[in-house]
């Protein structure tokens, strides 16, 4: 019996995240970008130790589509490292793709410098690898753009939904065509930057540049391909549990902000076999996301309650913030230096934020009147001392002209 192809899956690696970091001093590089560059290490070291015989990066290197030199340099030291080992695929990923797609992709000199076992994925094309334990196809399915997609058709006078389900059809024919293409008695994996209908989101919304376009599982979950390697979307999840194939997001190596704080993060080591894949998730060891919440409205002793609550947390080498309830009495109370003192051990303070509960004022019908303009505050003023609409509107002429000529030049 044919031993399984030992497959490595990974994606968006996000290389220039400098989120709640600080320049490192031994290497010139923003404190969070080395956490990034050092689960990336994790990963090649997996590979090398288990003998990884293909590897397929799923998109998004960069955090932007012009990263400087030298992330550039770090992200190409451990390409060409785990190329050592075995054929890497690299897609392209939206982040990875410069605003005129005229431009080359972040990933582009891969290609130019035909880098010996690295296979770019810049177009829809079916790939035959030859790894040690046998070949294997892959498909690629670079980020769909819309001015390729669409570069042929008319989208004069349609609305977007309906150029959303133009585009979707459009990348739904290109897998369907590379899946025509399939060699039936070899391995066939497709690999793909996109988003599937349905599936859990998480921060690379926040981070994603335009609109974006899904595609339905249905086009992807083809028993063609005895796996499927996503990127994209930055938490893992399997699109077609329990079925076949397995339709995976590997998900982010490390976590981008607060909105992926309880996600794992890792990478994807699948027993690739015609009709009897097999994967499991290999966590990593990513840096920690700590909120703590603190209520100290009706705290006596506010900065006991707010240090008392810290110390119930785990912070260590955490990207902590601390989120304070508190009121305009209790506010002068707080001592930023004592929180930040019992948070020396975190890796980073993300914040120490306030959020005073303003109570609301009786006289004036409103919780912060600080926030209103003057003449708005003149007519809550006289509305709640029951004067006539008409005196109102009066009295409020007489003011504006006061304060006009109070701010005229020489007034």
């Amino acid at each position: 019996m044919t031993k399984p192809i030992r497959l490595l899956h990974f994606s968006d690696v996000h290389i220039g995240m400098e989120n709640y970091g600080k320049t490192d001093p031994s290497t010139g590089i923003s404190s969070r970008v080395m956490d990034f560059l050092y689960s990336l290490n994790t990963i090649v070291e997996y590979a090398e130790e288990n003998e990884a015989d293909l590897a397929i990066f799923a998109g998004d290197a960069f955090k932007s589509s012009t990263p400087n030199p030298t992330y550039q340099r770090e992200f190409a030291r451990r390409i060409k490292r785990l190329a050592k080992v075995c054929p890497v695929v690299l897609l392209v990923g939206n982040h990875d793709i410069p605003a005129m797609t005229q431009k080359a992709s972040s990933v582009e000199i891969f290609h130019t410098l035909a880098v010996d076992n690295v296979i770019v994925g810049r177009t829809d094309e079916l790939h035959l690898v030859e790894t040690r334990r046998g070949p294997v196809q892959v498909a690629t399915i670079p980020y769909p753009i819309r001015q390729r997609l669409l570069s042929n058709i008319s989208t004069a006078g349609m609305n977007l939904g309906r150029v959303d389900e133009l585009l979707s059809e459009q990348v739904d024919a290109l897998i369907r065509n590379l899946a025509e293409q399939v060699n039936p008695d070899i391995p066939a994996v497709l690999g793909a930057h996109l988003t599937v209908q349905g599936a859990r989101l998480g921060s690379e919304r926040g981070i994603m540049l335009g609109r974006d376009v899904s595609v339905l599982l249905s086009t992807l979950a083809d028993p063609v391909w005895d796996y499927v390697a996503l990127g994209h979307i930055h938490y893992h999840q399997d699109m077609n549990s329990g079925y076949y194939p397995p339709v995976v997001y590997s998900g982010s190596i490390e976590r981008v902000d607060f909105g992926e704080e309880g996600d794992e993060k890792g990478f994807v080591w699948v027993d690739l076999a015609r009709g009897e894949t097999t994967y499991q998730f290999i966590e990593l060891d990513a840096r920690p996301f700590v909120t703590i919440r603190v209520d100290v409205r009706k705290q006596r002793d506010p900065i006991k309650a707010i240090l008392s609550e810290i110390a119930r947390h785990d912070v260590t080498d955490a990207v902590v913030r601390v989120i304070i309830n508190t009121t305009p009495e209790n506010d002068p109370l707080i001592r930023q230096k004592d929180i930040e003192a019992v948070l020396e051990k975190a890796g980073f303070i993300a914040a120490i934020q306030r959020d005073i509960d303003y109570p609301v004022r009786a006289r004036l019908g409103v919780e912060r009147p600080e926030e209103l303009a003057p003449l708005e505050l003149l007519e809550l003023y006289l509305i709640k001392k029951e004067t006539a609409p008409d005196r109102i509107e009066l009295l409020k002429e007489y003011a504006e002209r006061i304060m006009e000529e109070e701010n005229a030049p020489g007034g």
